[in-house]
């Protein structure tokens, strides 16, 4: 086993042997969140799913209220007018044939990529390139669309793209150290309702088996789901 460093293990002892509630995690978890830089807070998830199966796969999107507090690059493969309506709705990177071969070639400065439905024959191509990565664009999460112009507003805005992993896990990046604990709860409220909203068909037994809540450099804590669960938000 990896032995701690001295700062992981000093924070460690902050974090009682116990589940939290959500509120109290977040204070922590900030408070642990003293590296030189403004550090994610993240959500880990394991789900009681079985990927492999299609009618047990979870990938969607959620508009976070406030924000992710991360600056995302996105790459919008389209043709003829589009190129230029992406160019001024703010995208990174935007192109058509030339683009697609660009990426084929390993250019892959882009969190996010976008296509347009017209273009998505020529974007298979790219299955082996963006499928290890979680890029290849997808009508389930909004990032195979006509609309360009508003899906990249929304993602630019803080709409992010989730899915669970082969073990059934979800890994979800919903705030910064630098948000309050008020912000970092409203965002992971809304994460747990996309998550229970968007259930997949398969899905048996219990359907949320842990949840924990870390920053980028800081130790993780248990949350208490059910309690997250029923907490009503102010309308």
């Amino acid at each position: 086993m990896k032995k701690l460093s001295k700062r992981m293990e000093l924070l460690s002892n902050k974090i009682e042997d116990r589940i939290y509630k959500a509120q109290e995690a977040l204070t922590i978890v900030k408070e642990n969140a003293n590296a030189k830089f403004d550090e994610t807070i993240e959500a880990h998830i394991r789900l009681g799913i079985d990927p492999k199966y299609t009618d047990q796969q979870l990938r969607t999107t959620v508009t976070l209220p406030n924000g992710t507090g991360q600056t995302i690059k996105i790459a919008v493969i389209t043709s003829g007018e589009n190129v230029s309506k992406a160019k001024t709705a703010g995208a990174d990177l935007f192109g058509e044939e030339d683009l697609v071969e660009s990426i084929n070639k390993g250019n892959m400065d882009f969190d996010l990529l976008i296509a347009t439905p017209d273009m998505m024959p020529k974007v298979a191509k790219l299955g082996r390139v963006l499928g290890p990565r979680g890029l290849m664009p997808n009508p389930k999460a909004g990032t195979v669309t006509n609309d360009i112009v508003n899906a990249i507003k929304e993602f630019k805005a803080g709409k992010l793209e989730f899915r669970a992993d082969k073990a059934g896990i979800v890994h979800v990046r919903f705030g910064k150290a630098s948000f309050s604990t008020n912000q970092l709860f409203e965002n992971l409220k809304t994460l747990q309702e996309a998550i229970d909203k968007n259930k997949p068909s398969g899905a048996k037994g219990k359907y949320w088996r842990t949840l924990y809540l870390s920053s980028t450099m800081g130790p993780s804590i248990q949350i208490d789901i059910g309690a997250l669960q029923d907490y009503q938000q102010e309308s």
